[in-house]
């Protein structure tokens, strides 16, 4: 019996060693594309360090994607969109902020800047993304993904796109449109209540 688990012990050593071990097997079924929707695999660059977050993390959830600016008419939106968070995350709600100075220049902070603007005007929690162009051919790959599956291109700060559990675009939402809108609460909680298919 002793001997037994010696050589249990040695052989995890050894596979251990060989990067074989629990932390790379952990990592593997995360790594696997069929679990992420197309529209979802990216890597983007989070906003307060910019350390690259894998969008796959949220697949399974309902999205909501909004690009943002800090010095916008519709910046007040920030405080509906984390209440909105807050309301449903644990039903499976992620809002998703994306910086963008693409309009009207009214995001020139650079990423640290914008961040601790966010959390210390609005209280967002929600997770928020490194400062990012959303239109044109210098769009990135996310975005430009999400037109490609049928989402409005954004005409200004804090357009908004919903997406169901299993990546698909439902529909996308000028910035008007503000967090507490009728229409938009009713689609988030329609989607909500469905599963991700398989």
């Amino acid at each position: 019996m002793t001997n037994k688990f010696i050589r249990l012990l040695l052989r995890c050593v050894l596979l251990s060693g060989l990067g074989i071990g629990t932390h790379a097997m952990a990592q593997t079924p995360a790594a696997a594309p069929a679990a992420c929707p197309a529209t979802l695999n990216y890597s983007v660059n989070r906003l307060q360090d910019e350390v690259p977050q894998n969008l796959c993390q949220y697949a399974g959830k309902v999205l909501l994607v909004v690009n943002t600016a800090s010095y916008c008419g519709f910046t007040g939106q920030y405080e509906g969109l984390e209440q909105l968070y807050a309301k449903y995350k644990a039903q499976g709600l992620v809002v998703l902020g994306f910086a963008s100075n693409d309009f009207g220049q009214q995001e020139p902070g650079a990423n640290k800047e914008i961040a601790e603007f966010c959390y210390n005007t609005y209280g967002v929690k929600f997770p928020m993304f490194a400062k990012t162009s959303v239109i044109g051919p210098n769009s990135n790959p996310f975005y430009k993904g999400l037109m490609a599956a049928g989402a409005t291109t954004p005409k200004w700060n804090f357009h908004k796109i919903l997406l169901d559990r299993n990546g698909k675009v439902i529909d996308s939402y000028p910035s008007k449109v503000t967090p507490e809108d009728k229409k938009l609460v009713t689609e988030i909680e329609k989607a909500l209540v469905q599963k991700a298919q398989p």
